[in-house]
């Protein structure tokens, strides 16, 4: 971890610790789940392809009926092939990968409209959220009974690999509805923006010396995986984007905790 990361980290609590005493609030804890889904190398024009199953909780500090912030755990899976692209070239890449993500995140969550559980009157507000947190990730390869961890093979000949754990932005929208005493129902759609290009283990340029695993008839050239072995050294791998992105769409349910001291504003 860079002291740059160290440091947004620290200063996130802080500014969510001095808010919390300057203002009373209630507590609140959810559960959600829905999908996952990714853009990067792999698919690099549909912001809202799903491809996995996520589920999650948190625990959140309301201080009125505007602004809250929680902690996030997310899980997730999400998953790509070149050979189910409608892109011809992807198709003769063929790379593919498949990857569990656990994130752990500290969010503001800011209601647009005067909401119940808040100290409000309305009992719908659409919501924004940003924050910053870390996402750990596994790219993986299946192929013929075995599975291959491709973060640990420097498929793209990486001298020192790559970090599978890094900061990781999270920013989305969502609807919360308030429908019985301190229960409420929510939906929301959010993006993140890691600190990496490897949640797909693909970014840079094939290597000169690939990696082969299996036996006989049975080896598989991790980096090049297409049929006929169009990745010569030095030729692009992935795309130019520096960061990969994936998401979340989820449904959940909310229990608040009220407060029966008034709020000051």
């Amino acid at each position: 971890m860079t002291l740059n990361k160290l440091l947004l980290i620290i200063f996130l609590f802080t500014t969510a610790g001095r808010v919390a005493h300057a203002q009373e609030g209630n507590w609140e804890i959810g559960l959600m789940g829905g999908g996952a889904g990714y853009m990067g190398d792999l698919n690099q024009n549909n912001p809202l392809q799903i491809s996995g199953l996520s589920g999650g909780l948190y625990v959140k500090r309301n201080f009125n009926q505007y602004l809250g912030v929680r902690l996030n755990y997310t899980y997730g899976q999400i998953q790509a092939k070149d050979s189910e692209s409608n892109n011809a070239q992807f198709r003769d890449r063929n790379l593919s990968f498949n990857t569990s993500l656990n994130e752990l995140s500290a969010l503001v969550d800011f209601n647009f409209f005067n909401f119940k559980l808040g100290g409000g009157t309305r009992q719908f507000t659409p919501y924004l959220f940003t924050g910053a947190g870390f996402v750990a990730f596994k790219p993986k390869f299946k192929y013929d009974g075995e599975t291959y961890r491709l973060d640990r093979l420097a498929t793209e000949g990486q001298d020192e690999g790559y970090q599978n754990m890094v900061l990781t932005i999270p920013y989305g929208v969502g609807l919360r509805y308030n429908y019985k005493d301190t229960w409420s129902v929510f939906t929301e759609l959010g993006y993140r923006t890691p600190l990496t290009d490897y949640i797909d283990d693909v970014s840079g340029r094939y290597p000169v010396n690939p990696v082969i695993v299996g036996n006989g008839q049975n080896r598989v050239n991790l980096s090049d995986p297409s049929p006929n072995q169009i990745g010569f050294a030095g030729t692009q791998r992935g795309d130019f984007r520096k960061r990969d992105t994936y998401l979340f769409v989820s449904v959940g349910i909310s229990f608040t905790f009220v407060s029966s001291k008034c709020y000051s504003f």
